[in-house]
């Protein structure tokens, strides 16, 4: 009876202990996997932050090419070229559309709206006027 007792409580230790390491084991791979999870973020987190470095460097040299671009044509114009372009009269900007090649053009602010309806009847006057001049 006492083998049987102590074989019971040999057996309840083991069984306990048992437990106990396989509680660790599963702990420790837990804590492993937690691990590969926190590194795997903080790889992202690390490759998001460089793309985002990059692509700000890319805006900021695309933004001095377009600065530089401007600034050569401010120059090559010359700014009093361009306070005349700016404050001549409908005729000069005819004569200079005319220089360029231009037969036609429309050229709006956009924020004036415009009645093409009166600009197609004025082109319908001019024909009309023109055909009943050359009877």
């Amino acid at each position: 009876y006492q083998r049987r007792v102590r074989e019971a409580v040999v057996s309840t230790q083991s069984t306990g202990e048992q437990a106990k390491l396989k509680a660790e084991a599963n702990n420790i791979e837990a804590e492993a996997e937690l691990s590969r999870i926190n590194n795997a973020r903080q790889g992202e987190l690390t490759y998001v932050a460089a793309t985002n470095n990059l692509e700000i460097e890319r805006a900021k040299q695309m933004a001095a090419i377009e600065t530089s671009k401007f600034e050569n044509m401010v120059t090559t114009l010359g700014s009093e070229n361009i306070a005349r372009i700016a404050t001549s009269g409908h005729d000069n900007q005819l004569a200079m559309l005319k220089a360029l090649g231009l037969q036609s053009t429309l050229i709006t602010d956009g924020s004036t709206p415009l009645n093409l309806f009166n600009t197609a009847k004025g082109f319908i006057g001019q024909l009309e006027d023109g055909a009943g001049s050359s009877h």
